[in-house]
């Protein structure tokens, strides 16, 4: 039914529309068909409205081993209760950028965002290795591989390799023309930055107690 109704509207309308058809050409390769997951694989994603963070919780569901990526410390007793209602043994935490290939989908962390980037104005960072390893790391992935941020300030809650390949402003540009950008951003110092650098050096080591 579905497919019908938007022949028809196609159809009916193609004379009035068929210049945004003609644009919409170039960006075509944008929209990909995504990996499904499979059967056995738990996937939850959660926010933390602060920070607008989100925390990720896979699991097998066969064997129920889990691990979580992006945690927030001030709601590890959320995430702790739902390893313990769905009955997982938590592995690990972790906040960099993992990928798990048979379920075509990437956790890319502070690193890169939807439509966007992280910061690299501080906390040691570089926009040149930033932009190398976006390009080498990710964006060599397969086209339609889901991508989930560490973070979005807009509601957005995924994307995939093609689109930001396609329409990031930053990270579709040549790396010099990346660098000057980052680098005349002139951003507001940020507001968690105080919290949140003590916390990433440590991420990863916090001691998960026994479910």
């Amino acid at each position: 039914m579905f497919k019908t109704l938007c022949r028809q509207y196609l159809k009916s309308s193609f004379s009035r529309y068929n210049y945004i058809i003609i644009n919409s050409c170039s960006k075509s390769m944008a929209l990909t068909e995504p990996i499904p997951f499979s059967k056995d694989f738990l996937f939850r994603q959660m926010f933390d409205p602060v920070s607008s963070t989100y925390t990720y919780l896979l699991a097998d569901i066969n064997d129920k081993i889990a691990i979580l990526i992006d945690p927030v410390v001030e709601w590890a007793e959320r995430d702790k209760t739902i390893v313990q209602q769905l009955g997982l043994t938590l592995k690990y935490a972790s906040c960099v950028t993992y990928v798990c290939y048979e379920q075509g989908v990437a956790f890319t962390g502070d690193a890169l965002l939807i439509r966007g980037c992280g910061r690299t104005d501080f906390q040691g960072g570089s926009a040149e290795v930033l932009y190398n390893s976006v390009h080498s790391k990710i964006f060599t992935l397969p086209a339609n591989f889901r991508l989930y941020p560490a973070h979005d300030y807009s509601g957005r809650t995924v994307t995939t390799v093609a689109e930001e390949k396609a329409f990031n402003p930053r990270l579709s540009k040549s790396l010099n023309e990346f660098v000057d950008i980052m680098n005349n951003l002139n951003l507001a110092y940020p507001k968690m930055i105080d919290k949140a650098v003590p916390a990433n050096k440590v991420c990863g080591l916090y001691e998960v107690p026994d479910a």
